[in-house]
């Protein structure tokens, strides 16, 4: 589906609010504990910022993994974006997977407290490539 420039715009602001929005719903996760559910939201609050960097420069995909392939192959591949960054996304990605899929999978505080301040780090810097 083709947006107009208007349309497109509105659709990457909307995206980037919602990975702001997203990334603070972690610290109220935290205090409660609430692990695996924070590794859902630092997931999505990524997919959100990286989805709006693709369709402000024009990509389209309409899976998680076509959003990772084009993240890697436009972005992290290109010297773009850090490639600790492509790493951590596809941490997330697969811990993510697990947390929500994966039977009798736990997800605990060592596992998503130390991300937080990579994932706010990688939505700056895409909102920074956007802007």
């Amino acid at each position: 589906m083709r947006l107009s420039e208007d349309e497109r715009k509105a659709v990457v602001a909307y995206r980037l609010t919602r990975a702001k929005e997203t990334i603070q719903e972690v610290s109220i996760l935290f205090e409660n504990n609430l692990w695996r559910v924070s590794a859902n939201r630092l997931y999505y609050a990524c997919f959100y910022a990286t989805t709006a960097l693709l369709i402000n420069d024009g990509y389209e995909t309409h899976t998680h993994s076509g959003v990772k392939t084009l993240l890697n192959l436009h972005y992290i591949s290109k010297n773009k974006i850090d490639k600790s960054f492509g790493k951590m996304y596809q941490q997330l990605f697969n811990l993510r997977q697990d947390g929500d899929y994966g039977d009798w999978f736990e997800v605990g505080e060592d596992d998503v407290v130390f991300r937080l301040e990579p994932a706010e780090k990688f939505i700056e810097t895409i909102e920074n490539l956007i802007n």
